[in-house]
């Protein structure tokens, strides 16, 4: 018989050694201080100080996985808590280690006939024979070039001349083996975020730069955000019904925010899964719950009872 959730000693996983180790930091102290204002047994664990093997020895029976990045949303720590027999918050080992990589992510998507920007990867191996110019008269321009497994939009560039794209790649380069070169997509951004396999009301993004980088996302207080995000009744149905298919078909359970762009002629277009969303001040999850009704402790509770 498993203990009641309030007796259960719980595990905020958070900061880490990810290139996202501040906005984790930063999720992990909200989602810990909403945890003990509702008389949560919950202890903060930087998992760069502590070992995850250390949880059992410590008492731990449950963990609330709030590392964003590589090492906290990839599928390892899933699978070490796995191996432990803790059970944890989000999505589980297989979806976890797919939606980290944009690449493989976006064929799956492709296969099942969901619809993703056109796009040309470049590996560090074959990256000698690279050819822009193909690439431009493939793809068009402006073009966007990202790593294929980071996150919170390190290493992008959006490249509006093709003698740039090279540098561009190279960039990317620093972050990871393998780079996405995908066309721009002109539209709107929304974000959508599910939880417990329903979709929550998307927000729309309005970034003051460009687009919506690192600074955009986690720094700059022009960035606006609108939930309700302004659609249609049938364009947010639409979009609901892809971002269904889009979390079911990478297997995502718990809670998950699907990133979606329009290009053009105002087609959705799938552009990530984040499998562990930012909680912060700035974040978009907490949002869209509290447009349907969830305050942000509600919210935290909620993704904690979600957890296997």
């Amino acid at each position: 018989m498993m203990k009641p959730l309030k007796q259960q000693k719980i595990a905020v996983l958070y900061g880490g050694t990810s290139a996202e180790r501040e906005v984790s930091l930063n999720s992990g102290k909200a989602v810990l201080e909403a945890l003990r204002n509702q008389g949560f047994n919950a202890h903060g664990v930087d998992t760069k100080a502590v070992g995850l093997e250390q949880l059992k020895l410590q008492g731990f029976e449950r963990a609330f996985n709030i590392l964003h990045g590589r090492g906290g949303e990839d599928g390892t720590v899933q699978g070490v808590l796995e191996f432990l027999g803790i059970p944890y918050t989000g999505c589980g080992i297989l979806s976890s280690s797919l939606t980290m990589d944009k690449m493989r992510t976006k064929m799956l998507w492709k296969g099942f006939g969901l619809p993703v920007a056109d796009m040309v990867v470049v590996t560090k191996s074959d990256f000698a024979e690279f050819n822009a110019e193909q690439v431009v008269a493939k793809l068009g321009l402006p073009l966007m070039v990202k790593p294929s497994l980071e996150g919170s939009s390190v290493g992008l560039t959006k490249v509006k001349h093709g003698e740039a794209l090279q540098s561009a790649v190279e960039y990317a380069f620093q972050y990871d083996e393998t780079v996405l070169i995908e066309e721009w997509l002109a539209g709107e951004e929304y974000s959508v975020p599910v939880l417990d396999g329903e979709v929550l009301p998307p927000i729309r993004i309005q970034p003051a730069a460009e687009f919506y980088d690192y600074n955009a996302k986690y720094i700059s207080d022009d960035t606006r955000y609108f939930c309700p995000a302004g659609l249609s009744e049938e364009r947010e149905r639409e979009l609901k019904d892809l971002v269904k298919l889009a979390y079911d078909s990478v297997g995502c359970r718990g809670w998950s925010r699907v990133d979606v762009m329009t290009d053009g002629k105002g087609r959705f277009n799938l552009v990530e899964v984040n499998t562990t969303p930012g909680m912060t001040s700035h974040s978009l999850f907490p949002m869209a719950a509290k447009v349907k009704g969830y305050s942000f402790e509600q919210l935290v509770a909620k993704i904690l009872e979600l957890s296997v």
